[in-house]
């Protein structure tokens, strides 16, 4: 039960780190311009793309990783999955309800910024959940092979 325990939470730690990594690093590359439509708050296509990406990613070494540290046969990912589609739910429910920024997205930003004022389509709030419980279970399939 404890290696349970302890592969849900370094899992979940692992695919936290993934995803920051990711996406600092996609900043970087990025900038505002490529993570951003001209002149407004709302995420690219490209941003979008690299965000489902990385979260996929993240999600398999999430799932890999947990797998490996419980035992086998254990539910551990699947307890993982679930809470990786609860816990994207919950968070993604402020950034829907929250009110986009008027003001107009100056030409240089910081990433603090940037993360705070972005807005992304419904679609994707909801997606990004999903698409995090699938690369979960993805990846503790891989474990198990």
């Amino acid at each position: 039960m404890l290696k349970a325990i302890v592969g849900v939470i370094v899992g979940y730690v692992a695919m936290v780190v993934v995803v920051m990594v990711c996406f600092t690093g996609a900043w970087f590359i990025l900038g505002e311009e490529g993570s951003f439509k001209p002149g407004s708050w709302d995420a690219s296509m490209t941003w979008l793309v690299m965000s489902f990406a990385a979260g996929f990613v993240a999600a398999v070494l999430g799932g890999l990783t947990c797998a490996a540290i419980a035992s086998r046969g254990s539910k551990a990912p699947r307890v993982l999955a679930g809470l990786v589609l609860v816990l994207g739910i919950v968070m993604s429910i402020p950034a829907m309800m929250k009110e986009p920024d008027a003001t107009p997205r100056p030409s240089e930003i910081t990433m603090q910024d940037a993360a705070s004022k972005a807005r992304q389509p419904v679609l994707s709030y909801i997606l990004n959940p999903i698409i995090g419980a699938v690369g979960v279970l993805a990846g503790a399939a891989m474990r198990k092979r």
